[in-house]
């Protein structure tokens, strides 16, 4: 089966001043992130800063991001919610968008359903598209998780449900679902840039990034490096991203990125209440370990005093 690609960046939003949708910058990242180690994006994730943006926009930026980067890599739209039947209508409007190549559809968050809660949620969603579905189980955001069994359910019927974002921070949790289904047609990629060569070797296929803004390559070849059997340079490059990975995740996601991007040049614009500039405390952590990576020899810089590195709190 074609992958989605080693390495897919899970891309930060332009906003303007006024807060709405900058698409040509946004635009402007997403063709700088393929042309630097993604193969492919995630648009309006929660990178993205998905919450604050209309569904107007949404299909506006899918439309553009997909008409100017589709025959670069792979589009994956984020379309999930804790509505139903709002998932459902919106994923017949994006499933018409030509170069979308697939969907990220969250576990429901807050309203917390059980096992069959979501199974009954996403085989709504599989029968209102034939496109590519990834589930994305991240009990640290949403407060619950779907078990290996219920996704094992939900691919054996709806074999276009053929992906998870899985960023539990529980490896067996990915070994699970590769032991429930070995096969090619199920893709397990990283949530946690910090687990990806982890979960590479329990049978995963690649990562959604956000350390991939400003590390894509490194974070390619080092899966690369894992693919070829050369695991002795897949962990050098592992060890190279930990300092880097470490800051981007001292507060939540996407603060810290966002902040790098625009030190690296990029036309990330502002952040969209309630998401804010770093402290000064974290922006000088995030400036240190920038300036080290760039260097080659990454050196471990000192932490923030409140430092919690936790990728599945906060990816």
């Amino acid at each position: 089966m074609k992958t989605f690609g080693r390495v897919l960046t899970a891309m930060i939003t332009s906003f303007n001043e006024d807060g709405s949708v900058n698409i040509e910058n946004t635009v402007a990242i997403a063709e700088h992130l393929l042309n630097h180690g993604s193969d492919g994006l995630v648009v309006c994730g929660t990178t993205g800063e998905n919450p604050t943006i209309s569904r107007e926009s949404k299909i506006a930026l899918f439309k553009a991001i997909a008409e100017t980067c589709g025959d670069k890599g792979t589009i994956i739209a984020n379309v999930g919610s804790n509505d139903t039947k709002g998932s459902v209508d919106f994923v017949k409007e994006v499933s018409a968008i030509p170069g979308i190549d697939g969907l990220l559809v969250v576990v429901p968050y807050y309203n917390k359903p059980n096992q069959q809660g979501q199974y009954l949620h996403f085989k709504s969603i599989a029968e209102a598209t034939t496109l590519p579905i990834m589930v994305y189980n991240v009990p640290g955001r949403v407060g619950t998780g779907i078990f290996p069994a219920t996704l094992a359910r939900l691919h054996k019927e709806y074999p276009h449900i053929c992906a998870i974002k899985e960023a539990s921070g529980n490896l067996m949790i990915a070994s699970e679902i590769k032991r429930l289904m070995p096969g090619d047609d199920f893709m397990v990629y990283s949530g946690d840039d910090g687990l990806t060569l982890p979960i590479l070797s329990v049978g995963g296929t690649g990562v959604i990034s956000v350390v991939s803004h400003v590390a894509g390559q490194d974070m390619n070849d080092m899966i690369a490096a894992f693919e070829e059997g050369n695991n002795k340079k897949a962990t050098q490059l592992h060890q190279k991203l930990a300092e880097i990975t470490k800051a981007m995740f001292i507060t939540t996601n996407p603060i810290p990125v966002k902040y790098a991007a625009r030190k690296l040049g990029l036309p990330a614009g502002i952040f969209n209440l309630p998401m804010c500039e770093p402290s000064q405390e974290e922006a000088a952590y995030i400036d240190k370990a920038l300036a080290e990576y760039q260097k080659g020899c990454p050196r471990k810089a000192p932490q923030p005093r409140h430092f919690m590195y936790n990728c599945c709190l906060y990816d």
